[in-house]
Parts: C-alpha cells; structure tokens; sequence
C-alpha cells in the first residue's frame, strides 16, 4: 500500500505564499494536488507525470506550481498570490502511472492525510 505524507500547510496573509511537500513511499509517475473547502466538492488544481507535464485549472494557473525533486522523491506545490478563496484541505494523490494529468478524483488511487492551508485578509 502506497502512502503519502504531506507538510507545509499553515496560515498566510492575501498576497502571500507557500509551499506544501508530498512524499509517496515509492515513485509514482502520476501525482496531482487536490483541494477541498467547506462545503464544496474535492478538486484538482494541479497534476504532472515524470519529471515534466504540467497541467492546471484557470483557477490557479500562473499562480500554482507543481514539480518534483527525483532526488529525495518529493513532490511539491508552490502556491503564489494566495486569495481567500484558497483556503482549504490539500490533498496530495497518487496513481500508478496510467492515467497522468488527470484533475479528477477517480483517475487517483492513493491520498495523502491532507493538510490545512488558511489565507486570511
């Protein structure tokens, strides 16, 4: 059973930002980030495959980035120009490294415990 572990949640103020880390206990090719808010559905704001591919909603495009580390097999989201509207459960997720670049929560088979993330004004 494959797990992840997550860190780096915490508060900031609007405008500010932060960085959360991903390590899966064995490599896996295709890995995503997922947020959750009170009230709302699970959803992706980024996923890559390997060591390049990218891919994001409008929502966070130019603001999220998603990359890994090979070399300590870390997975990380840097998160820019946080709004309120950010303030949310992240999830890091995992599939076996047939269905990358997915933002839906079915093509993952693996989640992380998630972490807090509050952007306060």
């Amino acid at each position: 059973q494959v797990q992840l572990v997550e860190t780096g949640g915490g508060s900031v103020q609007v405008g500010g930002s932060l960085t959360l880390s991903c390590i899966p206990s064995e490599y896996m090719k295709c890995m995503a980030w997922f947020r959750q808010s009170r009230g709302k559905e699970r959803e992706g704001v980024a996923a890559l495959a390997g060591t390049s591919g990218t891919v994001y909603p409008n929502t966070v495009l130019d603001r999220f980035t998603i990359f890994r580390d090979n070399v300590t097999n870390t997975m990380y989201l840097r998160m820019n120009s946080l709004r309120p509207e950010d303030t949310a459960v992240y999830y890091c997720a995992a599939n076996s490294g047939s269905r990358c670049y997915s933002l839906r929560t079915t093509a993952y088979d693996y989640w992380g415990q998630g972490t807090q993330v509050t952007v306060s004004s």
